[in-house]
């Protein structure tokens, strides 16, 4: 029986520039650290006017970060923020232990969480990227070969431009790979287009609920949970609209976040590109999130990056069971502004069924005022959760 993975104690860094976002708990980091892994023992935050360029924190935060590892047994520290190499590099000298930053978390739990071959390929070609610009021997999976062809420098060649010119190899052959993959889904795509469907897809800040919500639409078995990042892979099935009296393509995609990498956002092309595609966004909100203004605006920072932020939007305002009672919405159906535009919201409980039935019929409304009666998918309730 194989013993259980030792979690990394490690404590949890985040600097106040005086940006709105700034989680002063380092609640969604501590979130990442532990679906990645890691046990956080200790929090520390501090305020500065910029970052230091050598530190990011300066020296003297540095030295208390290095006492209280001592105190506290940590054996790493995690950055709420995005490092510069050198930052890093000078980082980890100082306090004689691994550093790392929120980008480079995010790269791994995607790495942990890709299933399919296209998702591994999108975020191994993103962490190579991102290591490309590090060069502290931290891709293991990139083994050295003694010997073969273009694998050994003529004399005098540093070792780092050995290890540059393997892993820009690397990258070159990933990308090739990956192209060959967006093909076939662009192939994918057009084959949905002749069949005149109507395409949705589910979009929303990680851990909302849209793989629940999916499952709870078209009777389907995605891999849902109650973590960050649960689902990286876009699954999509039919959905069958009686009032409609049509099938429409839902797709459920990866979930966004704040100061997603563009190194991933690049990577996700393919796989956001459903996205892009979609004729309606079925955003998904968690309500019961304190901080759910902050992730909607995130989310639509996200589909200005990707070209998506035109696209006609249903805000899904989710998990209304775990609001408290005096914080239950009034009417389950109403209109919600996002940056000046009245967008059309439900409530809904994708664990409860709460509000399916009402979520059902404004998908209906709106697909029936898009969609031609006459051009109508011949498609069946019996085929609700159908394979596209």
């Amino acid at each position: 029986m194989t013993a259980p993975k030792t979690k990394t104690a490690t404590i949890l860094v985040g600097v106040d520039l005086g940006l709105p976002h700034f989680d002063g708990e380092l609640e969604e980091l501590g979130l990442l650290a532990q679906t990645a892994g890691m046990q956080p023992v200790a929090r520390v935050t501090c305020k500065r006017r910029a970052p230091d360029a050598a530190l990011f924190i300066g020296s003297g935060k540095a030295d208390e970060i290095k006492l209280l590892a001592a105190q506290v047994g940590a054996t790493e520290v995690l950055f709420d923020q995005s490092l510069s190499p050198g930052q890093q590099r000078n980082l980890e000298r100082h306090l004689e232990m691994p550093v790392n930053d929120r980008t480079f978390l995010i790269l791994e739990i995607f790495a942990q969480r890709a299933r399919s071959h296209e998702g591994k390929l999108q975020v191994e070609l993103a962490r190579l990227q991102y290591l490309s610009t590090r060069l502290v021997r931290r891709w293991s999976h990139l083994e050295r070969q003694s010997g073969g062809i273009g694998m050994r420098g003529g004399p005098g060649e540093a070792q780092i431009e050995l290890d540059r010119r393997m892993i820009g190899d690397t990258i070159k052959r990933t990308k090739e790979r990956l192209a060959k993959v967006k093909k076939q889904r662009q192939t994918q795509r057009r084959q949905r287009e002749r069949r005149d469907a109507f395409n949705i897809s589910l979009i929303g800040y990680t851990n909302a609920g849209k793989s629940t919500l999916f499952n709870a639409l078209v009777k389907a078995r995605a891999y849902a949970a109650d973590q960050l990042f649960a689902t990286l892979d876009t699954t999509t099935r039919q959905l069958y609209l009686g009032d409609a009296a049509r099938s429409v393509s839902l797709s459920d995609t990866v979930g966004f976040i704040r100061d997603l990498p563009h190194g991933l956002v690049d990577a996700f092309q393919a796989t956001l590109q459903e996205a892009v595609d979609a004729d309606l966004l079925l955003h998904v909100v968690d309500a019961a999130n304190e901080d759910y203004v902050e992730q909607i605006a995130q989310v639509q920072r996200v589909l200005a990056e990707i070209g998506a932020q035109d696209i006609p939007q249903l805000l899904v305002f989710n998990k209304i069971d775990a609001l408290p009672p005096d914080q239950q919405p009034l009417r389950l159906v109403d209109d919600y502004e996002i940056e000046g535009v009245q967008t059309p919201r439900v409530f809904v409980s994708a664990k409860s069924l709460q509000g399916l039935a009402e979520l059902r019929q404004k998908l209906s409304s709106i697909v029936g005022v898009s969609v031609r009666t006459d051009n109508a998918s011949p498609y069946s309730p019996e085929n609700d959760g159908a394979a596209v």
